[in-house]
């Protein structure tokens, strides 16, 4: 009797198990047929264009002492400008390192870190985000296996 209720205790997990992974492969193949249609209208910008944008409205300028009255020190960072070092000023005014702002931007929708003025066209920083933000399933069933796993408290590691 306890034989014919391990068997139906796993039969009942096995289809648990395959139904799950039935659902998420319609779940995929819906999420691929939409997203390329989304994917068509909007045009998704990689870091390397995001940051030629920025260096086209922005460009680099090196720090030089007797140029600067307002602040000689980086907001971002909180460290003292230096002669020579690569800056960025913005529209604002507002003076950074050209690599803390850079990360600033790209981590943060895109103001200034001090007075929070808009530095870029939220079209553009909406098209970065996104394609930072977009997490595509690979098809691995090892990725799969272990998700279920986790999902059906390791109850998998006896049909593997």
């Amino acid at each position: 009797m306890t034989a014919l209720s391990q068997l139906l205790t796993h039969l009942y997990t096995m289809t648990i198990v395959f139904l799950s992974l039935l659902l998420l492969e319609v779940v995929i193949l819906i999420r691929s047929v939409t997203g390329n249609v989304t994917k068509s209208n909007k045009r998704l910008i990689s870091t390397t264009q995001y940051l030629k944008f920025i260096e086209e409205k922005y460009p680099t300028t090196q720090y030089k002492n007797h140029l600067r009255l307002d602040s000689s020190d980086c907001a971002v960072c909180l460290s003292e400008f230096e002669k020579g070092e690569k800056t960025r000023t913005l529209k604002c005014k507002h003076t950074f390192h050209k690599d803390c702002l850079d990360r600033w931007l790209q981590q943060y929708w895109a103001t200034c870190p001090l007075c929070r003025t808009k530095v870029l066209p939220d079209e553009i920083v909406a098209n970065y985000h996104r394609l930072q933000n977009q997490v595509e399933y690979d098809g691995s069933d090892e990725e799969m296996i272990f998700l279920l796993s986790a999902l059906h408290d390791n109850s998998l590691h006896r049909f593997f």
